[in-house]
Order: structure tokens, then sequence, then C-alpha cells
């Protein structure tokens, strides 16, 4: 009989919050994130707090689940406190709890409006998903907050959402927008009452006093400190109200501010932003008004006197940093955090299955960079290979497009893309190695919160480039030699074969040093370069369009194309067949020594700009594809997506509850009731008073 009595008052809930419809699984671009709770599990776990059993059923006491299950209060807790609390799982208000409710109370801690859910819940002490101006003051009376500075109930605020007489009863959605603006009107109220001539302003220890007392759970102790210092801070001695509401409103808004600062900087918490930069950027946030910011810059500014902030200066504002808030858990988590928390770490396994599939997307993004800019590449070699010296004629092409014309005219079309065979052959493994394990040593350097040093994209970069080389210097040197080929007329027919067996194996790797010194910077300066444009270049949200990603690789790859250009013409020099009469090297050094000594300084920097013009867009090409291909065909391996593939919200606190019976909605749970606390000021005492009330 019990149970079809909180069957039939679960559906009134229901009416308030949708149970039946609730699904607690928050999905972006169609990548789960979160799962309820198994029934069966759920079940287990009940029972094993479960401590009354009445006519076979088993119940929670208010006790089993605030203090022993969710552990959210001590032993020496406050009753009304647990009771207030325990009452909103308890729908049917008969001081137990059972299955069916705990497991209701789980879809409603999956809600994206769970805190003003619960918060609801709390007040509505009925539970007949209505509430009353006597339920509202009920609670209202035993907070902290009303403890300390009294809210007049019989104010115009009042009788506007309950009416005159006070007999209205107002409904969930009326609820949320009602708990939002007391507390506004409770600051308003107790400025009224300090400010004794009606003049508009009140002293600064007024000020304090009622920002210690009302709004404690948006100052930090820092804040706190130096209320008075602030308000004072521009030699006034009494403060307006403009400003006491602006000071609120700013501790109230610190996670828009902090997105405003990160569209001024293109998401680099790093940066130090003016206050008239920020004031600028202010003009897309109509919610942060010229004040507020000035009160930002006064703040920090009682930090360091730089006159700029960073987002860590923001974040040292906000009472909410280290707090566990619902939202944050959800629209924050990582996957590889999600499954490291549910005990399913990603093994070596699927490591290493992340590696094949980056290196098949690899491959098929190098093959098609290479493909794009293969005729670029050679007339970066013939006009590198071109000898200046005594020999009359020698010079066979005034400069790149020249040599463009001259081979379209001689070898047709097809003659830009001789030895495109092999190099697709090696370009494949060539990109497929360097972007894998670029990816790969980005990953293992990166810090536990997503960031990464400079040095560590370096050094990712670098190993990217040095692992190429083994695939890079064979494919090259037959490449090199195919391409030139063309240049030697009445010579026999060369093909990779004839190229090969004419080397052999050791012959295949000469000029594997000087490989070694163009590939190793390359990477080094690109892959860096390329995460930071990239970064750069992002929306406000940090998500890069198909265009950001093109131009971000494109740019990355001037300078790391032209930096190592010297190394470049040593190894072309080293792996092309000398004609008869021309120059022959025994090394790195030899080569170096005898370029300077017949051409001079300048000719390690031929074709420099057929280089960039060949690697910039090549590079631009590949990374696209590459990255255009994880998001096109993403699978979840446990680990990190590429940085700027999908927007992502201001980071605020990632954790969830340790507790690992704390499962579905209840590792929620914490957090949500903490989140009514320092979003709503929903403050109630934690642990018995010894003071009579």
């Amino acid at each position: 009989m019990a149970a079809n009595g909180k069957d039939h008052l679960l559906e009134i809930v229901s009416k308030v919050w949708p149970i039946k419809t609730a699904k607690c699984e928050v999905k972006h671009r169609k990548v789960e994130v979160f799962k309820r709770a198994d029934q069966d599990h759920l079940k287990d776990i009940f029972l094993k707090y479960a401590s009354v059993e009445e006519d076979g059923e088993q119940y929670m006491t208010y006790k089993d689940l605030i203090t022993r299950y969710l552990g959210f209060l001590g032993e020496n807790c406050d009753e009304f406190t647990v009771t207030a609390f325990a009452s909103s799982v308890d729908t049917s208000r008969d001081g137990k709890i059972s299955f069916t409710e705990f497991q209701a109370f789980e879809a409603l801690l999956c809600l994206p409006d769970a805190m003003y859910a619960l918060a609801f819940q709390i007040f509505d002490r009925n539970g007949n998903g209505y509430l009353s101006c006597s339920e509202f003051e009920d609670i209202i009376k035993h907070t902290t907050l009303y403890r300390e500075i009294p809210f007049n109930f019989n104010s115009e605020f009042i009788k506007l959402h309950f009416g005159k007489d006070k007999q209205r009863k107002i409904t969930y959605p009326e609820f949320t927008q009602l708990i939002h603006d007391f507390h506004e009107e409770h600051a308003l109220q107790a400025f009224r009452r300090r400010d004794k001539g009606d003049t508009g302003y009140i002293n600064a220890k007024d000020f304090e006093e009622i920002m210690c007392k009302l709004k404690s759970y948006l100052l930090t102790p820092f804040v706190k400190e130096n209320l008075v210092t602030v308000a004072v801070g521009g030699g006034h001695r009494q403060i307006s109200y403009a400003y006491f509401t602006a000071f609120i409103s700013l501790l109230n808004n610190l996670e828009l501010v902090q997105k405003l600062y990160l569209a001024c900087t293109r998401r680099d918490k790093t940066m130090e932003v003016t206050k008239e930069e920020m004031m600028y950027q202010a003009q897309e946030f109509a919610q942060i008004t010229p004040l507020e910011i000035d009160i930002l810059y006064q703040l920090v500014g009682l930090k360091h006197q730089t006159g700029r902030i960073t987002f860590d200066d923001i974040t040292d504002l906000s009472p909410a940093e280290g707090r566990e808030t619902p939202y944050s858990i959800q629209m924050q988590i990582a996957q590889e955090k999600l499954a490291l928390e549910q005990g399913t770490e990603r093994t070596f396994a699927m490591e290493v299955l992340e590696s094949v599939y980056r290196f098949t997307l690899g491959s098929i993004a190098g093959a098609t960079g290479a493909t794009a800019v293969y005729p670029i590449d050679l007339v970066k070699t013939r006009m590198q290979n071109q000898r200046s010296g005594p020999m009359v004629g020698e010079l066979m092409y005034k400069n790149s497009f020249d040599c463009f014309k001259k081979v379209i005219r001689h070898e047709g079309i097809r003659g830009l893309y001789r030895g495109l065979g092999p190099q697709l052959v090696g370009v494949c493994p060539e990109k497929a190695i360097k972007l894998t394990m670029n990816d790969f040593v980005r990953d293992k350097l990166t810090r536990k919160d997503g960031s990464i040093p400079l040095w560590a994209e370096m050094v990712a970069g670098g190993t990217a480039g040095a692992s190429q080389v083994m695939f890079t210097n064979p494919l090259e040197i037959v490449k090199i030699r195919l391409q030139v080929a063309g240049e030697m007329h009445g010579k026999a027919k060369v093909s990779a074969f004839t190229v090969i067996k004419e080397l052999g194996f050791m012959g295949l790797y000469k000029g594997s040093r000087a490989c070694f010194l163009r590939d190793i910077p390359f990477s080094a300066i690109y892959f860096p370069a390329y995460a930071h444009t990239k970064k750069a270049l992002a929306d406000e949200n940090g998500y890069n369009t198909w265009g950001t990603l093109l131009l971000s690789a494109t740019i990355a790859g001037m300078p790391a194309a032209a930096i190592p250009t010297p190394a470049d013409v040593i190894k072309t020099r080293l792996q092309v067949q000398a004609r008869t009469g021309q120059t022959t090297y025994n090394g790195v050094i030899d080569c170096v020594r005898k370029i300077y000594r017949e051409e001079g300084g300048w000719a390690f920097w031929k074709g420099t700009p057929a280089r960039v013009f060949r690697s910039s867009p090549q590079f631009g090409v590949t990374l696209l594809t590459y990255e255009v291909l994880q998001r096109v065909f993403y699978v979840d391996f446990g680990g990190r997506r590429p940085e700027g593939s999908e927007p992502q919200s201001v980071q605020l606190e990632k954790q969830l509850s340790r507790n690992p019976d704390h499962i579905g909605g209840y590792r929620l749970a914490l957090a949500t009731f903490n989140g009514m606390e320092s979003k709503f000021g929903l403050c109630l005492p934690k642990f018995k008073s010894s003071i009579p009330t």
C-alpha cells in the first residue's frame, strides 16, 4: 500500500521534473559522456546502505542517505538540514526512502537543471509539486544568511511572487526565477537598512558587513580581506548603490568574465590583457559593464600593479574554483578522465590500436598532400641540384618559374610527376610515422590539465622528424635521382629499380645525417607553430573550421620549411649522382666546405622559395586531411581528441565523486548539493548549534 502511495506521489513529482524521460547521458557530437546507473547495480548499493526493513521491504533512513551513503554531512550534523536534504528524495514524506525513490533521485541528479530541481524539492515540504509562501519562508529562515541579516517577507518582492495575501502557490519554473532573484533582493534590503538618510550611499564598513554576511559564498579569502581596501581605493569613503550592485554582479558572473577573457585572447590563458582590451571585447557581452571591469582590475591590482590580468587572476577571484558543480562535470569531463574514473583505464592494446588508426589516416593524408604539391617539389629539387661554376652552359634554369616551363616544354605534364610513384610509396609511411609519433609523444608529455609546455611540443616534433628518416632517406634518394634523370638526355632510361640496384642497401642511406639535420628542426618548428597558430585562429569556443586548419598548417610550414633549407641543400647534393665534371662530396662537412668555397654562402639557400611553396601547402593539405579524417571517421580509443575539433566550454573543476558506490547520477550528488550553496546561496547550517534559535 505504501509503495502504491509513493508511486502516485512520484507521478505528481514527475510533472515537476520528468523522471520518465530523463536521460542521464550528455552527448556532444555523438560522443557519450555520462551514463545512467545500471538498475541492478544501483539496487545492490541501495541494499548495502538501507538499515530499515518493513513488510519485507528495505528502506534507507535520512542519515543512511545523507551521512552514510553520500557522506555529505558528519555525525554532528544539523537535524533540520539533514531532514531538508533527505526529504527531497523522500517524495512521500514518510521519513523513509524506498528504492523507487532512491532510483528516481538518481534520475533527478542527471537532469541539466539538477541544482534547481533539487532546490525545489527541498523547498516543497509537502511534496505536492507547488511552493507556498510559508514553505519558502520556512526554509529561508533556517539559512545561515537569514540568521545574520533577516529578510522582510512582507516586502513587495514577496507579494509580487506570492500575491498580496501570500496565498498564491508557484510552480517549478517560477521558482527558478524566484530563487535567482531572491538573494539580490536580500542584498537590496540590507543596503536600504544601512542607508539611513536615503542618500544612495553606505559606508565601507557596512558594505563589508553585508558582503561577508549575505555574500560570503561568493568571497574568496583574498576578496574578503580586501573588501574595504578596494571599495575605498578610488578615494571615496562612501559606497554607491551602483558600485554595490556592480561588485555583486561581478562576483556572480566570474565564469562569464572568464569567457570574455578567452574571447579576447583567442583562448590563450597565459596572455596578459589590459583594461582597455577587455572593455573593447565586452561590447559583445552586454551582461558585463565597464564598472564591473573597473572593479575587476581594482581587485587584481591589489595583487600586482601591472595594469594587466591573466586567466589565473580571474580564477583566483572565483570561490567556485576547487568546488565540484554538476555542470562543470558534465560539460568539462574528458573522455579519458571518465574512463579512468570508471575503472576502465586505457590498455596497451588500446594505445596500439590508436596508433594504427592514426598511422592509417596519416598515410592517406600524406599521400593527398604529396600529390597536391609534387610538381613544386620536382622544381625545388632541380633548382637545388643546379651547380654554378666555370663550365659553359651549365646553368639550365634561370629561376624556379623557368624550370617549371622547361619541364613542361621538354618532358610534358607527366614530367612534373616524374618519380611520384616511389614518392607515394614512401610518403605514406613517412607522413604517417611523423604524424603518429608527434601525437603519441605529445600525449605522453601532456599534463593532466590538458596543457603542454613549449619544450615538450618541440621534443614531440623533433622526435617525429627523427623517426621518419628511416623511411624518408631511401625513398628520397630514389625520388631525387628520378627527378633529375630528365635533365640527362641520351642516357639509358632510369627507373626506381635500377637506382636501388646501383646504390645497394647502404647507399640508400647516403645523406642520412643531412636528413636528420633537416627533418628534426623542421618538425620541431612546424608542429608547435601549427598548434599555436591553430589555437590563435580558433573561434571563441576553441573550434577550428576547415579553413582555419588549412591556414594554420600552411602558415606554420613557412618558417619550418625555410630555416632548415641549408640542410636540405646538403642532403640533395649528397644524394644526387654527380655528372661528368661536377664536384663530388664525401660527407656533410666536406659538402659544406666545397659548396661555400665554390658557390658562396647564398648557395645554401638555393631553392628556398620552392621549398617554402612546396612544404607549406603540402603540410597544409596533409594536416587538414589528417584532422578532417579524424573528425569524420572518429573512433574513441579513450585518448584525447585533436585540439580544436569540437567546441569546448570554459574550464572550471573536473572532479567526480571518488566513492565507488556513487554510480550514475549519484556521482553528481555532492556537486549538486554544493552547487546550491555556491550558485544560489542556499546555505543551510551543517552542524548542530549550541545557541538556541
